[in-house]
């Protein structure tokens, strides 16, 4: 059974940081290439970031310079670290593993940018 499970949202003033991470089991994790997305009420699903199996990234312009991806393949994990947070980050953010035909989604973590 593949899971992919997000943590680390939550509230955080304009101008903070957070790191989400989103832990896979069940796929070879270093074979597919994982990615980040949000999406908020009554708009499409966006892309954050990607990273591929060897560590190519891409950026969406409104999170460049001010976002990280990055992976660890022995753990499993691909983390996102967001700074400079403004409140137009507020969405919810999900986890994406793809490898040709094949996608997995986790559930979702909020991330919520206010004073």
């Amino acid at each position: 059974q593949v899971r992919l499970v997000e943590s680390g949202g939550g509230l955080v003033q304009p101008g903070g940081s957070l790191r989400l991470s989103c832990a896979a089991s069940g796929i070879a994790f270093s074979a597919y290439t994982t990615g980040w997305y949000r999406q908020i009420p009554g708009k499409q699903r966006e892309l954050v970031a990607l990273i591929a199996g060897g560590g190519a990234t891409n950026y969406a312009d409104s999170v460049k310079g001010r976002s990280t991806i990055s992976r660890d393949n022995a753990k499993n994990t691909v983390y996102l670290q967001m700074n400079s947070l403004k409140p137009e980050d507020t969405a919810v953010y999900y986890c994406k593993a793809s490898r040709t035909t094949m996608n997995y989604w986790g559930q979702g973590t909020q991330v919520t940018v206010s004073s």
